[in-house]
């Protein structure tokens, strides 16, 4: 079990870190218009999975405008999730608001199964973690940022590297 900093609080997280190699674990999320997305949806694609907290938080914000920012750089072949405990409602809000049509939020609010099986789940806030994934075609973890201080933003450097490289 591996645990992150809230403000200098630690945290401990739900489930395990799926490793680089590992098949991406499962989920089902809820994406704005309310319909299920599952890993099946993206199959063939190279996904940037972005874990954050809450859109409605400044590092959330600024995170997500920079992969959005990113996204149309990254080619046809990779698609940019943000996954957040927000409801969908609050989520397709926060995008028309901000102008991000580049990438896809979905909402884990249901069941928190995104949250429990990759290991992002601050359970006593359920709230998730800050955390970046790469996915590559394969269904298979390419690479892992888990940030430790949640207020903080990931290296996105590092993150675009790993999905340039899996997209190649």
């Amino acid at each position: 079990m591996a645990s992150v900093t809230l403000k200098g609080n630690p945290m401990n997280l739900a489930g395990n870190l799926p490793k680089a190699g590992d098949p991406a674990p499962v989920f089902t999320l809820v994406d704005n218009g309310l319909a299920p997305k599952t890993l099946n949806d993206y199959k063939g694609k190279v996904l940037v999975v972005c874990a954050v907290p809450s859109l409605d938080t400044p590092t959330c914000d600024t995170e997500t405008r920079r992969f959005n920012e990113e996204a149309g750089r990254l080619g046809d072949d990779v698609k940019v999730l943000v996954v957040s405990m927000d409801l969908p409602f609050a989520q397709a809000r926060w995008c028309g608001a901000a102008g991000v049509d580049h990438v896809q939020t979905l909402s884990d609010h249901r069941d928190a199964s995104f949250g429990a099986n990759w290991g992002v789940l601050i359970k006593a806030l359920r709230l998730l973690a800050r955390a970046v994934f790469v996915v590559g075609r394969d269904g298979k973890v390419a690479y892992v940022q888990l940030v430790p201080e949640v207020a903080d933003e990931p290296d996105y450097a590092a993150v675009l590297a790993a999905a340039a490289k899996a997209a190649a």
